[in-house]
């Protein structure tokens, strides 16, 4: 079993530096996720991330509980993790019953970390992503962060942050917090590099993670265009390792948190297997010369009645 190394956060507590997502697109059913989180902890996950608005919450919680059961792990402690409050509760009084729920959908007492899932509330009603345009609304970030302190005060999470959060949106956050993000969640691979989120954060004492480390390919807003890189395609070759392996080991070696996501077991293998080699000085020169592209489809979150008006808006122009 591997046995992945972790980083300490602001708040004080551990974080595993390599996460498995459960999130899925197309969904393959409940057996499925439920069978393929509990192969992943038996090869040595421990961290997972989840998200309210997916509907997987109850999936892992039903892994965790086999996982025990079977003597994979020995207790709640082991593992780390992750969900993530939905636009249409993030109101200063849903806060509390969102996390609520998420528990009871695990199973579990407490989260290791609870984020902002976007910078953006939506009407509550219609939980679906993503979110009608129509019911696109600001966020009162002050009072929806102090909910999400409350939540971390209560013991019902370790630590708090946030996602797709630009860094001015960081930057106002940091503003008014009593108690300040300890991770910022974001897209982040060879072909979006978050240079300046990163040097930001490491200022900032925020630890970043990164998702969609293989450009998403498969889903409705991924891309292909990491996985067909040809100069990750070169460093592959000449290393004797994937396309993949590539990517989430540059991500790792920029000291980030990578969330990988796959179901197939020697894919998860093959993800579990980026912690014993290191790239060049060479391979990692090349890649700092990539072409910088992110494939967040924004169009989603912005309107012309809504808070954001465009993509440059949402981002604050940093993208």
């Amino acid at each position: 079993m591997v046995s992945v190394p972790e980083i300490t956060l602001n708040s004080g507590h551990t974080m595993p530096l390599l996460g498995m997502g459960t999130a899925v697109y197309p969904f393959v059913g409940p057996n499925a996720v439920t069978s393929a989180i509990l192969r992943a902890i038996e090869l040595g996950y421990r961290h997972f991330d989840t998200v309210a608005v997916y509907q997987t919450e109850k999936f892992l919680g039903e892994a965790i509980a086999q996982a025990h059961d079977q003597g994979f792990i020995k207790s709640r402690q082991e593992l780390f993790i992750t969900s993530k409050l939905w636009c249409t509760d993030s109101h200063a009084d849903l806060v509390l019953p969102a996390i609520h729920k998420t528990l009871r959908n695990l199973q579990l007492d407490y989260l290791d970390l609870y984020l902002i899932h976007l910078p953006i509330s939506v009407k509550p009603g219609k939980f679906q992503a993503p979110p009608p345009k129509e019911d696109l609304m600001p966020m009162d970030i002050k009072s929806v962060w102090g909910a999400m302190e409350e939540c971390q005060k209560l013991g019902l999470t370790k630590s708090i942050g946030v996602s797709n959060f630009s860094c001015k949106k960081l930057s106002d956050l940091l503003l008014i917090a009593t108690i300040p993000p300890a991770v910022i969640q974001v897209e982040m691979n060879p072909l979006w590099q978050q240079k300046k989120l990163r040097e930001f954060c490491k200022r900032k004492g925020i630890h970043v993670t990164g998702y969609s480390p293989l450009g998403a390919r498969g889903t409705i807003w991924g891309t292909n265009k990491v996985m067909e890189c040809k100069e990750l395609e070169e460093i592959a070759k000449a290393r004797g390792k994937t396309i993949a392996q590539v990517c989430l080991r540059w991500v790792f070696e920029q000291g980030v948190v990578v969330v990988v996501k796959s179901f197939n077991e020697e894919r998860m293998k093959e993800n579990l297997d980026i912690l014993d080699w290191a790239l060049r000085e060479e391979d990692t020169q090349k890649i700092t010369q990539i072409q910088q592209f992110s494939s967040f489809n924004t169009d989603v979150l912005v309107s012309a009645d809504g808070p954001f008006k465009s993509a440059e808006e949402f981002w604050d122009g940093e993208i």
